[in-house]
């Protein structure tokens, strides 16, 4: 895909990966949507320097968990530019639980996780395939999260859903080819205000320089260096989908689990 004119949809770009990938996307030609639930302040703030890098922005306040909201936010997107030539599902949702303590999660804590990481990206899908169909060579990345492979993090309801998106991606890399790439992304521990607010600022930092000591490459991503992938899976992975690329500085390779 050529970035240049092209209409990119990042869900959840107020803040972190998701306004990383938008700037990236808008500094290489394209036109972005930026998506937001509560954070008004920050999403102003990441169309403001979309458009300083020379992007059209369109602004959509939308839950992804509503299927109406989605609808809206791929309508307003080919009002305004006449097509969508990607997604970023990026917008997600978690409750912090100990996975030791089983009662600590409820039905509705799961049902409130699915509804954002797996319907919503599913809903996003449905709203926008059509118009990427047309393009020829849409793509959609799902961001997921090395959670889904170890089973660790914010919650199991997290880890699952998770879980379940990387093989969604897998059933709609085959449901939309050849004209729709379909993969995902699984970052490991990166700075985020989710984490900090989620955890506290003391373990918040203590599980940092855990993860730090214990990955092989002794360092970790930043919404920056993760965005990158992001948009290479947009523009440059031509004959990739279906894949789903692990960005956790081997972690996977140790089966570490952060405490």
């Amino acid at each position: 895909m050529n970035l240049t004119g092209a209409v990119i949809i990042v869900t959840g770009s107020a803040t972190g990966l998701g306004s990383a990938t938008a700037k990236l996307a808008s500094s290489k030609g394209a036109n972005v949507v930026i998506n937001y639930t509560k954070s008004e302040i920050e999403a102003n703030e990441t169309a403001a320097a979309c458009r300083e890098l020379g992007a059209e922005t369109l602004l959509c306040r939308a839950d992804v968990s509503v299927d109406q909201d989605c609808r809206r936010m791929a309508a307003e997107a080919v009002a305004k530019w006449g097509r969508i030539d990607g997604l970023v599902n990026n917008a997600g949702q978690s409750v912090f639980a100990s996975s030791a303590d089983l009662e600590s999660l409820t039905a509705e804590d799961f049902l409130h996780v699915y509804s954002v990481n797996v319907v919503g990206a599913y809903q996003m899908v449905r709203a926008t395939a059509p118009h990427l169909k047309v393009s020829g060579e849409g793509a959609i990345v799902n961001v997921s999260s090395i959670s889904s492979f170890t089973g660790a993090g914010s919650s199991i309801a997290y880890a699952a859903s998770k879980g379940a998106l990387n093989t969604m991606t897998v059933s709609l890399a085959r449901a939309l080819a050849p004209e729709v790439r379909v993969n995902a992304v699984s970052p490991g521990l990166f700075p985020s205000r989710w984490w900090s607010e989620g955890l506290g600022e003391e373990r918040y930092h203590r599980l940092v320089d855990q993860f730090v000591s214990a990955v092989p490459l002794k360092a970790a991503a930043t919404p920056e260096t993760l965005a990158e992938s992001v948009v290479w899976l947009l523009e440059g992975a031509k004959f990739i989908t279906g894949e789903n690329i692990m960005i956790d500085s081997g972690m996977h390779l140790l089966g570490f689990q952060p405490t």
